[in-house]
């Protein structure tokens, strides 16, 4: 496994991406709209860049039969191990946590039902190797599903992205997903904060300093609103 792009939201600060992670989409309108696509229930189901395995549990609520969390840093994927080993036994025993990157899965030919990668690795142009894999790992019929930020959409999250980082290119990203034959959806979600403190600490390990502290200056609530984009490619 070559060096994995560091992911600095989560590298550096995990606790407070925990936070992030229960204040994303409570209502599991992603999930909702998985489900539109493919069942999960009796599913083999391989989430990739599972970050501290936060979701590994959940898809075992929803029905799957086997759950591999894939995760490159090492530090992360000891924290999904441990995260597993507090759950039931009955779950512990259809969830494994491997440490590779998307680039070389210790997979099976033709062995995933459901692909997740949310936040994770598919960007764009780069990521050709990852989709090769998805080629040779997933069964027939099954679905590969990649999340990401949405800006075709005004949402108050798309227009800090869009302030904070103006050199992404939306329309170049899309451009390499209709080339590569992925479809689009977009989500509406929302985050939802419990305190003022978490709302700072959250902001601050995902936008700049000075649009960081921009963003909390314009921003009284604890809910945010936020347009993300479910990309899927069926097998």
């Amino acid at each position: 496994m070559g060096d994995p792009i560091p992911s600095p939201n989560i590298w550096n600060d995990p606790d407070v991406y925990e936070v992030e992670n229960h204040a994303v989409d409570r209502s599991e309108r992603i999930e909702a709209a998985m489900l539109g696509h493919r069942p999960i229930q009796d599913a083999t189901v391989l989430d990739l860049g599972c970050g501290s395995g936060f979701h590994l549990e959940r898809w075992v609520d929803y029905g799957a039969t086997a759950v591999i969390g894939c995760e490159p840093h090492t530090p992360l994927a000891q924290r999904a191990r441990a995260r597993v080993a507090t759950l039931d036994p009955h779950k512990q025993q259809r969830i494994s946590v491997v440490e590779a990157g998307a680039e070389d899965l210790p997979v099976p030919d033709r062995s995933v039902d459901v692909m997740h990668a949310r936040w994770a690795y598919f960007f764009g142009s780069g990521c050709e190797p990852g989709l090769a894999e998805l080629d040779r790992i997933m069964a027939p019929g099954g679905v590969a599903f990649v999340i990401d930020n949405d800006v075709s959409v005004p949402s108050t999250f798309g227009r800090w992205f869009t302030t904070a980082y103006p050199a992404y290119d939306a329309e170049a990203t899309e451009r390499f997903w209709r080339r590569v034959g992925w479809e689009r959806e977009v989500v509406g979600i929302t985050w939802e904060l419990d305190s003022r403190q978490d709302l700072e600490a959250v902001v601050r390990i995902e936008f700049p300093g000075p649009a960081a502290e921009e963003i909390l200056a314009s921003h009284d609530g604890l809910v945010v609103d936020y347009s993300v984009v479910l990309r899927t490619r069926r097998y």
